[in-house]
C-alpha cells in the first residue's frame, strides 16, 4: 500500500512539476511577446507620430513667421514715422522673435538685438539671398554664438530686405517632453502586461495541460478521452480539433477492426491456404486451411521456409517480393502425393501474399476425362471404320436409280466418316493435353514450313476457287529466307497450318484469296518468329474471337456441320503451340477478313 502512495505522490509531483514549468514557459513567452509589443508600439510612436507631430508644429511655425515677417516688411515700406531700429525692435517684441533689416548691399541697417554697426554684412545668408532676388527665404540652422537653432525668414522691401529669427528651443523641450512621457507610459504599460502575462499563461497552461492529457490518453489507447474546451479561439479550435480526430479515428478504428473480422472470417472460410509473408521473409499471417495443410502449422514472425519448403512456392514468393508482380507456379513438394497451383502477388507494404489452390483432384478428374476421351475414341474408330466400309461397299453394289436407299446409305456413309474424324481429333487432342504426344523438334527455317504448307493445298485451293500464295518480303522489308530458323516439330506445325488453312477455305473463299507469311516478333524477353494465315473473306465478330480456340466451339454451327467440320481444329492447334513454347491468336473484322497467327520461338 505504501508503495501505491508513493507512486501517486510521484505522479502527482511529476504532472504538477510539468505544469509549473509549462506555466512559466508560457509566461515567459507571453511576456517576452508583450516586451516586444510594447517596444514596437513605442518605437513606432516615437519614430512616426512624433516626426508627424515634429514636422506638423514646425510647418505651423514657418507659416506664422512667415505672415509676420511679410507684415514685418509691409511696415517698413508704409511707416515714415518711425525710425528703423524702433520698428525693428517693436515688430520683433511682437513676434517674439530677432528682426533685422539690411539694405540691397547686405549691410545690416537695424536689428532688435545687436548694434548694426558692429554686425558683418548678410547679403551671403541663404534667406537674405532669396529675398534680395525678390522672394521669401527660409532657412534653419544652429545659431554659432547662442548654440540653439533658429528658423530665418526674410521677405524683399524695396532696397533690401527684412528678417525674422525665431528660436526654435521650445520645440525641442516639447520634443524631450513627449518622450519622457513615452517611456513612462511604456513602463506602466509593462507592469500591466506582467499582470496579463501571468493570468494569460496559468489559464492557458490549464488547457494546453488537458490537451496533453488527452492526447497522451489517445497515445496509449484510450479513444475515447476528449477535450471538451469550449471556448472559440485557437486553442478552442485546436481541442476540437483534437476532439473531432480522435473520434475519426475511434470510428476508423472500429471499422478496421470490423474489417479485419470479417477479413479473417472470409479467409478461415476458404478452401484455398492463404499465407502473407513480409519483405524479410516471415510469416505475418494465415489462415486455417493453411494450418491445417502443413504438419507444423504456420508460425508467426517465423522464417516462412520453416512453415514450406517448396523450392517452387519460395520462389515464386521471392520473385513477387522483388519484382513487385504477380508469380505463378506449381509445386509438388508440399505435402506428398499432391499438387498446388501458387499464385503470389506483392503487398502495398513490400511483402506478398501466396493462395495455394489444391490441384490434386481437378487433375485426376481431367485425367480421367482425357483417358475416356482417349479410350471412348479408341474403340470407336474399329466400329466407325467398319460402318463407313460397309456402308461404301453398298453404296458401289447399289445401282443409282435404287432411289432412297442410296440415300441412306449415303447419309450413313458421311456420318460415319463425320464420327471417324470427330474420333481422330479427339484422340489427336487427348494425346497432346496429356503430353502423351512427343514432339521432336529441331531448327527449322521458316520458309521451309510455309512452302511444305502450300504444297500441300496447292492442288485443292484452285478447285475451290481460291488463290494461295506466300508472301515472301514482311511489311518492315524483311526476307523471310532472312529469318532465324525456329525451333518446332516440321509435323505438328504442318497440322497447325493445314487447320488454319482449311479453316480459312472453308469460311473465307469469298475473298478469293489466302495469304501465308511470316515476320520477326517480340516474346518478352525472347525473339521469335510469327506466322499467319490471312484470308479476305467475310470475317469474324469480335465477340467470337475470345472463344474461338475452345473445343467444339463454331461460330456458324450450321455452316461447319456442313462443311464436315469437328470444332477441335483450333484447339489442337493451340495446344500444339503451347507444347512448343509458342503462342497463337486470331485478328479479324467484319467484312475485312481474318488472320490467325501464331509465334514460335527461334532456334
Amino acid at each position: 500500500m505504501p508503495l501505491v502512495v508513493c507512486e501517486f505522490d510521484y505522479g502527482r509531483h511529476y504532472w504538477r512539476t510539468k505544469e509549473d514549468n509549462l506555466k512559466n514557459r508560457i509566461f515567459f513567452k507571453l511576456l517576452a511577446v508583450f516586451l516586444i509589443v510594447i517596444a514596437a508600439t513605442a518605437g513606432i510612436l516615437d519614430v512616426m507620430l512624433g516626426s508627424a507631430w515634429e514636422a506638423s508644429l514646425h510647418a505651423d511655425i514657418e507659416r506664422n513667421l512667415t505672415q509676420k515677417t511679410l507684415l514685418f516688411a509691409h511696415r517698413v515700406e508704409t511707416d515714415r514715422i518711425h525710425s528703423l531700429a524702433e520698428i525693428a525692435a517693436q515688430e520683433g517684441q511682437a513676434a517674439g522673435a530677432r528682426a533685422t533689416v539690411i539694405d540691397a548691399s547686405g549691410k545690416v541697417l537695424a536689428d532688435s538685438e545687436s548694434n548694426p554697426a558692429t554686425m558683418e554684412n548678410h547679403a551671403t545668408r541663404k534667406e537674405f539671398v532669396a529675398a534680395l532676388s525678390g522672394k521669401t527665404g527660409e532657412n534653419e540652422r544652429r545659431s554659432a554664438t547662442l548654440g540653439i537653432p533658429f528658423l530665418y525668414v526674410a521677405a524683399p522691401i524695396s532696397g533690401g530686405a527684412v528678417r525674422l529669427a525665431y528660436p526654435l528651443s521650445d520645440v525641442e523641450a516639447v520634443q524631450a517632453q513627449v518622450h519622457h512621457r513615452l517611456l513612462w507610459g511604456s513602463a506602466v504599460a509593462f507592469l500591466i502586461a506582467l499582470l496579463i502575462a501571468a493570468f494569460a499563461s496559468v489559464w492557458t497552461s490549464r488547457r494546453l495541460e488537458r490537451i496533453v492529457d488527452v492526447a497522451a490518453r489517445i497515445e496509449q489507447g484510450d479513444l475515447r478521452a476528449r477535450v471538451g474546451d469550449t471556448p472559440r479561439d485557437e486553442i478552442g479550435r485546436v481541442a476540437a480539433a483534437i476532439d473531432r480526430t480522435a473520434g475519426q479515428v475511434e470510428r476508423s478504428f472500429a471499422a478496421v477492426r470490423s474489417s479485419q473480422r470479417q477479413l479473417e472470417t472470409l479467409l478461415n472460410s476458404m478452401q484455398d491456404a492463404v499465407i502473407a509473408v513480409s519483405s524479410d521473409g516471415l510469416v505475418q499471417w494465415a489462415n486455417q486451411p493453411m494450418d491445417r495443410l502443413v504438419r507444423q502449422h504456420a508460425r508467426l514472425n517465423a522464417p516462412v521456409v520453416e512453415t514450406i519448403r517448396d523450392p517452387d512456392f519460395l520462389a515464386a514468393v521471392k520473385a513477387a517480393i522483388t519484382t513487385k508482380e504477380v508469380k505463378t507456379t506449381r509445386a509438388t513438394s508440399i505435402v506428398p502425393g499432391r499438387a498446388f497451383d501458387v499464385t503470389a502477388a506483392p503487398l502495398p507494404d513490400g511483402g506478398a501474399v501466396a493462395v495455394l489452390r489444391d490441384l490434386t483432384e481437378t487433375e485426376r478428374v481431367e485425367k480421367t476425362r482425357r483417358d475416356f476421351i482417349a479410350n471412348v475414341s479408341h474403340e470407336l474408330r474399329t466400329p466407325l471404320t467398319s460402318i463407313q466400309g460397309y456402308s461404301e461397299t453398298l453404296l458401289d453394289g447399289t445401282p443409282e436409280s435404287s432411289g432412297p436407299n442410296r440415300e441412306f446409305l449415303e447419309i450413313i456413309r458421311k456420318n460415319a466418316a463425320r464420327m471417324s474424324r470427330l474420333t481422330e481429333d479427339l484422340l489427336t487432342l487427348a494425346r497432346v493435353e496429356s503430353g502423351e504426344t512427343r514432339f521432336d523438334t529441331e531448327p527449322v527455317p521458316p520458309t521451309e514450313l510455309l512452302h511444305d504448307a502450300e504444297e500441300s493445298f496447292r492442288e485443292i485451293a484452285p478447285s475451290q476457287g481460291v488463290e494461295l500464295q506466300i508472301v515472301e518480303t514482311s511489311a518492315e522489308n524483311i526476307a523471310v529466307e532472312s529469318l532465324p530458323p525456329v525451333r518446332a516439330d516440321r509435323e505438328a506445325i504442318h497440322q497447325v497450318f493445314s487447320n488454319l488453312i482449311d479453316n480459312a477455305m472453308k469460311y473465307g473463299r469469298s475473298g478469293g484469296r489466302i495469304v501465308l507469311g511470316a515476320r520477326p516478333a517480340q516474346r518478352g524477353v525472347e525473339f521469335g518468329v510469327e506466322f499467319y494465315v490471312q484470308d479476305f473473306g467475310a470475317g469474324i465478330s469480335s465477340e467470337h474471337l475470345p472463344r474461338l480456340f475452345e473445343r467444339f466451339y463454331r461460330v456458324d454451327k450450321a455452316r461447319s456441320r456442313e462443311s464436315g467440320g469437328t470444332g477441335l481444329g483450333l484447339a489442337i492447334a493451340k495446344h500444339i503451340m503451347l507444347a512448343h513454347g509458342g503462342s497463337i491468336r486470331a485478328e479479324s473484322e467484319l467484312g475485312h477478313g481474318s488472320t490467325f497467327l501464331f509465334t514460335l520461338p527461334t532456334a
